[in-house]
């Protein structure tokens, strides 16, 4: 399991893979947080987080897609499949080797938290709260990813369907806040 981790963890800095997600999220991140809060001169960490769910949306396939999908391009996935690890420790060491990506990257967007902390006060329950938040959320929306990019036979259906169902779901999370009827809203939610 540890070999299949760091085969793949590598290999998103051996591609440009995970320097442009990193590079892309930070820098879009960086936009937003000078947008909302640096021109507002507001100290509201939430809310910039809560705008960082959406960039996690469109920018997690990229991660995802090339996880199972490489493997059967090169026929590697039969090797891999086949060896002592179960097809459960395969899953879990490509789905920890993006999370750990993610992982990374939402640590370093803790910068915006300490330009906040010196114009302002920055609260360790919000900080806490909100960032354990905004990872479970990306690492939900990874896990996803991960599950329907295995259906795909090439990396870029692969990654236009994860768009596809973390879009779903966050349509279903905007529907079910302006229904009116209450069991349908209690379902979505």
């Amino acid at each position: 399991m540890f070999t299949i981790f760091k085969r793949d963890f590598l290999a998103y800095f051996r591609t440009p893979v995970g320097y442009v997600f990193m590079g892309v999220f930070l820098t879009l991140s960086g936009l937003i947080f000078y947008l909302y809060n640096l021109q507002n001169l507001s100290g509201d960490l939430l809310t910039f987080l809560s705008q960082l769910t959406l960039l996690v949306m469109l920018l997690s396939p990229l991660l995802t897609m090339r996880l199972i999908c490489e493997d059967r391009q090169k026929r590697t996935d039969q090797l891999i499949f086949t060896s002592p690890a179960g097809l459960g420790s395969v899953v879990l060491a490509k789905y920890l080797a993006a999370a750990c990506i993610m992982l990374i990257t939402v640590l370093l967007t803790n910068v915006y938290t300490l330009v906040i902390a010196l114009g302002g006060t920055v609260y360790a329950g919000e900080w806490f709260v909100g960032y354990t938040e905004f990872l479970l959320q990306s690492l939900s929306f990874l896990a996803l990813d991960l599950f329907v990019t295995c259906f795909a036979k090439n990396q870029m259906t692969g990654a236009l369907a994860a768009f596809g169902a973390n879009f779903v779901l966050w349509m279903a999370d905007l529907l079910a806040t302006s229904l009116t009827v209450d069991w349908l809203a209690d379902a979505l939610n």
